[in-house]
């Protein structure tokens, strides 16, 4: 039914990411494709965010949160506190007091898993008839610019997104939908210490192990670069062909934000033009934010028009590529 988005105040520019990490800011905005991110206040958690961009969606739409069914969140793991579900909270916070609260974990890859899982909800359950979907993302925190490995990760921002769905309307059509999941990348990324792996101890904090980490990038890199592309394709293809089109009837893709030479193949390897195509240089990387952050400021700004075909398209460390085409 509509999107709304959330950015935090303090913008930083690339020239700052370059004095931390000591990667020229030409470089930086060339080939990491990063003007500059939003950096979330040291006070604002992934919740305070969702709650931002949901407050603005539903009041631009006038819905009564007390009409909400569900509350979905679909956005960063690093959350508020551990062991700890957003979703209750961002749903008490919004006054949906008659909503059920559903947490998906799912990484970068958050916002077309999200989209189909809630198709599927609605067409499952037709008592249910309004669903809120929400994400944020505060991995900005989880950097340590002096860590050579963890240096692709140095585009991540903090922002949130929200979405909100209804059964049996037909305004925006959720349609096709594919996922690809290649689990020998599951320990490529993470951060080390704070599970039952590696509890957190005065060692593990004073050894920086509580930021995003990669053990190998060398080795992730040789087995992540042949197949990335390929199945960013596989899955646009299925889920374009599911919802009956092909893929020169796509007017917009909404991706993840990713470096420039990829997001440039990806276009070109899908046969969509740079015009037809979502980049957010000015945000960077915001985990399950990207696509619908993306889609929510094509549809204001005019980009997009009744009865175009849209492609969400996102992939996440674990490893999953996923696409969701909606009919605008």
């Amino acid at each position: 039914m509509g999107t709304a988005g959330y950015l935090p105040e303090r913008w930083m520019p690339a020239a700052e990411v370059a004095a931390l990490s000591g990667i020229p800011e030409q470089i930086l905005i060339d080939r990491f494709g990063l003007r500059g991110k939003h950096i979330a206040a040291p006070d604002e958690h992934v919740s305070d965010m969702a709650v931002s961009a949901a407050k603005k969606l539903l009041d631009e739409f006038e819905v009564d949160p007390e009409s909400l069914d569900a509350v979905v969140y679909f956005g960063s793991s690093f959350k508020d506190y551990q062991i700890w579900q957003a979703a209750p909270h961002i749903a008490h916070r919004l006054g949906a007091r008659g909503a059920f609260a559903l947490e998906l974990d799912y990484m970068s890859c958050g916002a077309p898993v999200a989209v189909r899982v809630i198709r599927d909800l609605l067409r499952a359950e037709p008592e249910l008839s309004r669903v809120l979907a929400v994400a944020a993302s505060r991995e900005s925190y989880l950097l340590d610019y002096a860590n050579a490995r963890s240096r692709f990760m140095f585009n991540f921002g903090d922002g949130a997104v929200a979405a909100l769905f209804e059964g049996g309307t037909s305004v925006h059509q959720v349609l096709g939908a594919d996922m690809i999941v290649d689990g020998s990348f599951s320990l490529d990324v993470k951060v080390p210490a704070g599970g039952s792996v590696e509890p957190a101890s005065a060692e593990s904090v004073a050894a920086g192990r509580h930021y995003l980490d990669v053990r190998d990038p060398a080795s992730m890199k040789e087995r992540l670069d042949p197949i990335s592309v390929p199945n960013f394709v596989a899955v646009a293809r299925r889920a374009v062909a599911q919802s009956g089109a092909s893929m020169d009837q796509v007017s917009l893709l909404c991706g993840i934000h990713a470096k420039r030479s990829i997001h440039e193949a990806l276009c070109a390897a899908l046969g969509i033009r740079s015009d037809r195509a979502i980049y957010l240089d000015d945000t960077g990387h915001m985990s399950g934010v990207d696509p619908i952050l993306g889609l929510d400021r094509a549809w204001r700004s005019g980009r997009i028009k009744d009865g175009d075909l849209v492609l969400l398209l996102a992939a996440g460390t674990g490893y999953t590529w996923a696409a969701v085409c909606i009919r605008w």
